[in-house]
């Protein structure tokens, strides 16, 4: 069974990659499409092997986690849109609480 932390990085990965995916679609930006492949399967990585009991997959998915929300912090800051950093921020705060409980 998958713990809470698995769970949270993994689904965090996906909607950073499908995040990705849609401001390349959206916006043709290429920089958003490496940026969301790179850190969603990253995420995703750190999900599988934290739920397969490697110990590097927590502190990848930790890591990954905080500096995406520094990321979209900054974008925030700067756009005050929700779409697509506040969503990010919210989703992201989501995932790093359940990283910490599930760890």
């Amino acid at each position: 069974m998958m713990s809470i932390s698995s769970i949270a990085a993994i689904a965090y990965g996906l909607l950073a990659a499908v995040g990705g995916i849609l401001g390349y679609a959206n916006a043709r930006s290429k920089p958003s499409l490496m940026a969301g492949l790179i850190s969603g399967a990253l995420l995703i990585a750190g999900g599988v092997a934290h739920a397969q009991g490697l110990g590097w997959g927590w502190p990848l998915s930790l890591v990954i986690t905080i500096v995406l929300l520094i990321v979209f912090a900054v974008r925030f800051w700067k756009t005050r849109t929700f779409m697509p950093a506040g969503l990010m921020i919210l989703a992201g705060v989501l995932a790093l609480i359940g990283l910490w409980v599930g760890q």
